[in-house]
């Protein structure tokens, strides 16, 4: 064991000193592998920055471990057919139905309800147009985890009485009460003077929606104002281990209250957090199952340059393996010498593309402020398929070196 142990020590040894005997060589033999490397690392640690950046976002827009019941709610692609037949199954949401459940939903940490309109906002010869107008139940802050930078929130004795409050988006802030305190001033929607009690924290788009661009008020007092059609209610489980159990009683309850038999379809849409976030997840790896393969190329390519070199290293050392042979050393000795320098070659590379590959991250969550992730799936990764493809493009190079008759070796190298 020990003689078996020494060998490969040797073998390390010789491979570590041919290596830095042709520094220069040895770095523009990597070339291909650095590139290839950082490249894979770079465009794994973008996808694994970007899913992060959307789930997080998402988790700021909508809140964590919230669902969403509404007449027509669906994730994903919808055809026609499907549309049209929700269209004609799906009742209307009503408070009533709000008011259920609430009352009956146990597992439910939260019960809101929202509904929107969008209208254009004038005042003092100010205009904002296309602001989205939100009425929501006093809890909705919790339920989406909203931040409300100055003031407060909608508060529940100003939903019953359907007061005429508002809280302001922050570009909606920006825009009729610049560079001043907004709280306790007056801002029109559709003609009626709203009181400001609060301004929501800027939270940037969505989807192309601007959250900046909403206002917020009382559910009851949007109801008066712009009807009572596209109620949405809104749910929150305690944790976010419970959440399909609460969607579940949330589904039954609803059932319940819609007296629907148990081999009928429900008539109202439901989503949830946990499905988009799902969604995202597909959506980057299919983008990583594409694009980290073209990348990979490189890594080939890179490969076949190592093979290239490895063979003129056969060439040059004709002479030390005809010697090693002739004093003793056998085939398998001599390809697990090659085999050890091609492969530590190649770690070696690896690891010069992990540190581009991070300079590079480091670079652009700097300039861009997205964070790239550079996980430890990915670093194992990069060193395994660099010594991989070092070990398998020095193969040839090995046996041929292996099967040099020493006699001719020796002959040759005079």
């Amino acid at each position: 064991m020990k003689a078996v142990f020494s060998i490969y020590v040797d073998a390390l040894k010789i491979a570590l000193q041919s290596i830095f005997a042709h520094k220069l060589r040895a770095f523009l033999t990597l070339i291909g592998i650095i590139i290839g490397v950082a490249s894979v690392v770079t465009v794994g640690a973008s996808i694994s920055g970007l899913n992060t950046y959307v789930v997080d976002k998402v988790g700021k827009i909508l809140g964590s471990n919230h669902f969403m019941i509404a007449r027509m709610a669906y994730s994903g692609n919808m055809s026609d057919d499907e549309f049209e037949l929700r269209n004609r199954r799906n009742k209307r949401l009503n408070w009533d139905d709000y008011e259920w459940l609430r009352d009956h939903c146990v597992s439910c940490a939260e019960i809101g309800a929202a509904v929107g309109n969008g209208t254009d906002l004038k005042q003092d010869g100010i205009e904002f147009p296309g602001a989205a107008v939100f009425g929501s139940t006093a809890n909705m802050v919790d339920i989406e985890d909203k931040t409300i930078e100055l003031g407060r929130f909608i508060s529940n004795d100003e939903v019953q009485r359907s007061a005429l409050v508002v809280v302001l988006g922050g570009d909606i802030r920006d825009k009729f009460f610049p560079n001043q305190d907004p709280i306790g001033k007056t801002l029109k929607v559709r003609g009626l003077p709203m009181r400001v009690v609060g301004v929501e924290e800027k939270r940037g788009a969505f989807f192309g929606d601007s959250t900046d661009r909403h206002i917020y008020i009382p559910v009851t007092t949007h109801m008066q104002i712009f009807g009572r059609n596209g109620l949405q209610i809104h749910g929150k489980s305690r944790t976010r281990e419970t959440l399909q159990s609460t969607i579940e009683d949330a589904r039954v309850q609803m059932r319940i209250k819609h007296r629907l038999n148990g081999n009928e379809e429900d008539d109202f849409g439901l989503v949830n957090v946990e499905e988009l976030n799902k969604q995202i997840d597909e959506f980057t790896a299919g983008i990583a199952a594409v694009v980290i393969p073209i990348t990979a190329i490189t890594l080939l390519v890179g490969g076949i340059v190592v093979m290239n070199i490895m063979l003129v290293s056969v060439t040059e050392r004709t002479f030390e393996v005809g010697l090693r042979k002739a004093v003793g050393a056998t085939r398998r000795q001599i390809m697990v010498q090659f085999l050890i320098e091609s492969g530590l070659l190649c770690a070696l590379g690896g690891l010069l593309g992990l540190a581009l590959s991070w300079g590079v991250c480091l670079l652009i969550t700097t300039l861009a402020g997205i964070t790239m992730t550079i996980t430890i799936g990915y670093i194992f990764m990069a060193i395994f398929f660099s010594t991989l493809i070092g070990m398998l493009a020095g193969a040839y190079p090995a046996f041929k070196g292996a099967r040099l008759d020493p006699i001719v070796a020796l002959t040759h190298a005079m």
